[in-house]
């Protein structure tokens, strides 16, 4: 018995996940180009509560007893919206923290192969700074290239 109505609560979520108009929204919402629609998605939670109470007055005044079961569900969607709003707040943050540590991981494997290194000047920040000599193109270093002193000793 346990069996069957694990089974047959595993199927109904799956189901409900697949086709509940909420459920496809969020899922939306959770997607990287839709973590910014979180908070004005809270809004969406508005009409559901309002269902609900229109429900529960119905019910109120005399309604079938099913109402219940539809007032369970817009309310159990209305707060889904309200918590996928801070929630959408706190991925959007996490995943452009990861992916800045990406482009900043890029840029200092591409300075690299180009020959830079970072140095650290304080409180682990870093700047980029030469390895090696950097020439200018076609020795275009002027007197100074060879030294001061071989023309200032007139050799």
């Amino acid at each position: 018995m346990l069996r069957l109505i694990w089974n047959a609560s595993g199927h109904t979520a799956a189901y409900l996940r697949a086709y509940m108009p909420s459920n496809i929204l969020l899922d939306g919402i959770r997607s990287r180009s839709g973590l910014k629609w979180g908070i004005p998605a809270m809004l969406i939670a508005v009409p559901y509560f309002a269902f609900a109470y229109w429900c529960t007055t119905l019910i109120d005044a005399g309604g079938p007893g099913w109402l219940h079961l539809i007032v369970l569900v817009t309310c159990w969607s209305g707060l889904k919206f309200i918590v996928m709003g801070p929630v959408s707040v706190i991925l959007l943050a996490k995943t452009r923290l990861v992916e800045r540590r990406a482009r900043r991981r890029q840029k200092r494997s591409a300075d690299a192969a180009e020959g830079h290194q970072f140095v650290t000047i304080r409180r682990g920040r870093t700047r980029r700074a030469p390895t090696g000599y950097e020439a200018l193109p076609d020795h275009e270093h002027g007197p100074t290239y060879l030294g001061r002193s071989s023309g200032a000793l007139g050799a």
